[in-house]
């Protein structure tokens, strides 16, 4: 087993996920020991969420599942880089493609692209 420090950030280290084909930056969230161990074994990527304080497969809900490409971990083994192809053409739960959408022009934030499904009708909220 690949040995990452999970130690040095209480637990919780990064987690970026890029697009495989399109190299586009999808998200960020963390991972532990338990989701790291579960995306080595099924091949799709696990996060932990902070929010919710449990183990998350990535589109288990919505159906938009990261399928692991590659793994890259950085020289301090304490984060790491998934390569993915996103299933369904959305990483973010508000729908969009990436949770990078919102570009800052001056003093706001500026909306790009368009959601690829609408979140009220996949989570029901």
């Amino acid at each position: 087993m690949i040995e990452l420090k999970f130690n040095k950030t209480g637990g919780l280290i990064p987690a970026i996920a890029q697009d495989a084909a399109s190299g586009k930056v999808l998200m960020l969230a963390f991972i532990n020991e338990e989701s790291w161990r579960k995306t080595l074994e099924t091949g799709e990527v696990h996060y932990w969420s902070r929010s919710r304080q449990e183990l998350w497969h990535k589109g288990g809900t919505s159906g938009n599942v990261q399928k692991v490409k590659a793994i890259y971990v950085d020289c301090d083994n304490d984060s790491v880089l998934f390569m993915v192809e996103q299933m369904g053409g959305a990483a973010c739960h508000t729908g969009m493609c990436t949770c990078f959408h919102q570009r800052v022009e001056g003093d706001r934030l500026v909306q790009e692209g368009e959601p690829v499904f609408d979140p009220k009708e996949v989570y029901g909220k």
